[in-house]
């Protein structure tokens, strides 16, 4: 809870001091919040059809820090509205829930690759999008697993 708390502090903060808004059915930037697990993240693009996103996740078994390469496409007909698709990287933090919960992984750290794949809507008259994805990934340096889990939903602050 304190993190939540903490999140929706951080988010508002920089909401306030940001003057900039995108009320068009692009923008350039965002932040926000991903629901499941629960994460902030921040979109930036670097041309019309590339852009980069980093997520900081936070649960009750650690943390983790992912970054995102993403290719948007238009989906016509439907203006706002994007495909996205791309690679990353992760790295995870495990607290000692996760070791007394699954005494067989080891805790500490998971270092990994992601993919993701997903929808992305920006509102034409407010400056707000939401969005939609998948997002698998595989660690490789501590416990090695495929983890098809991740992803969910979100809002974010466009600007």
């Amino acid at each position: 809870m304190k993190k939540i708390i903490l999140s929706v502090i951080i988010l508002t903060t920089i909401l306030s001091v940001s003057k900039a808004q995108s009320t068009g059915s692009t923008y350039e930037n965002a932040i926000g919040i991903k629901i499941y697990p629960a994460g902030i993240t921040f979109k930036h693009f670097l041309k019309e059809n590339r852009a980069v996103e980093g997520i900081a996740y936070f649960w009750n078994y650690g943390s983790r820090a992912t970054g995102l390469y993403e290719f948007h496409g238009d989906i016509p007909g439907i203006d706002g509205l994007k495909w996205y698709a791309g690679p990353g990287i992760h790295v995870g933090f495990w607290n000692d829930k996760w070791k007394k919960d699954y005494p067989v992984r080891d805790a500490g750290i998971a270092i990994g690759i992601d993919g993701v794949g997903g929808l992305d809507y920006k509102f034409k008259a407010v400056p707000i999008n939401i969005f939609v994805d998948w997002q698998p990934s595989f660690n490789f340096v501590g416990y090695n697993y495929f983890e098809a889990g991740w992803g969910g939903t979100g809002v974010r602050y466009t600007f």
